[in-house]
């Protein structure tokens, strides 16, 4: 049951597109949410369909919508399968859901794409003109739980080496597991966290010199998904 909001003329829009940026992004608009007792909700867009994802994109949906249920979200939206413009799509939300303020990153555009194509905030403005806009600053790269900084997330694959699992970027019939993995900035070894899905849950764990810190973790599920089959 959604918790009764005292002010239903102010409503918040996230809007997340890609990368780790969007849990913090999420977590502004819930903390702008929660100063005016409003509605939020959560918009993702994609052109491509939802079957087409790749792990590290259904790992950062599966976040979001955590967040979304933690923070008692109104919806968290996913329009996929996209073709319209993204800043038509987006007016298109906050027409449905009465939007008046909307929390988002920087776009990525360079000065030239901005000249030819126009400024992302300025054809998003012709499209919903009553709405305040927030442009959030966004870092190119993932803070650790303890300050650490992490490069941008790659793909790789676990393979069973004695008592752990080593981590390897080449698929083989060996691998045990897919995930994604964010290397330490700084370090000339594989040491970070390698982030995995499994039963619709989302898993961390630390990645010593390329060997998983706590390979328990990694045991108990595919444990589980060997008693499955």
């Amino acid at each position: 049951m959604k918790k009764i909001r005292g002010r239903m003329d102010e409503s918040i829009l996230v809007c997340v597109f890609y990368g780790p940026n969007g849990e913090r992004l999420i977590n502004r608009g819930n903390k702008l949410a929660t100063m005016l007792d409003c509605p939020l909700y959560i918009l993702t867009v994609d052109s491509r369909s939802v079957d087409e994802f790749d792990a590290e994109k259904i790992s950062y949906i599966e976040r979001w919508r955590e967040l979304a249920e933690e923070y008692d979200a109104e919806e968290f939206i996913v329009r996929d399968n996209e073709k319209r413009p993204t800043a038509k799509v987006i007016g298109d939300v906050a027409h449905d859901c009465n939007i008046t303020q909307i929390v988002m990153g920087q776009t990525a555009r360079s000065r030239w794409e901005e000249i030819t194509k126009g400024s992302f905030l300025n054809l998003l403005l012709r499209e919903i003109p009553f709405v305040d806009l927030h442009v959030v600053s966004v870092a190119r790269t993932v803070k650790g739980v303890e300050g650490d900084e992490f490069e941008k997330g790659v793909r790789c694959y676990l393979m069973k080496d004695d008592d752990s699992y080593k981590v390897n970027f080449t698929q083989s019939k060996n691998c045990q597991l897919e995930g994604i993995f964010f290397k330490e900035i700084g370090t000339d070894f594989d040491n970070g966290i390698f982030k995995f899905m499994h039963d619709n849950k989302i898993y961390q764990v630390e990645v010593t010199e390329d060997r998983i810190e706590l390979p328990e973790i990694i045991d108990e599920c595919l444990g589980k998904e060997l008693v499955k089959k």
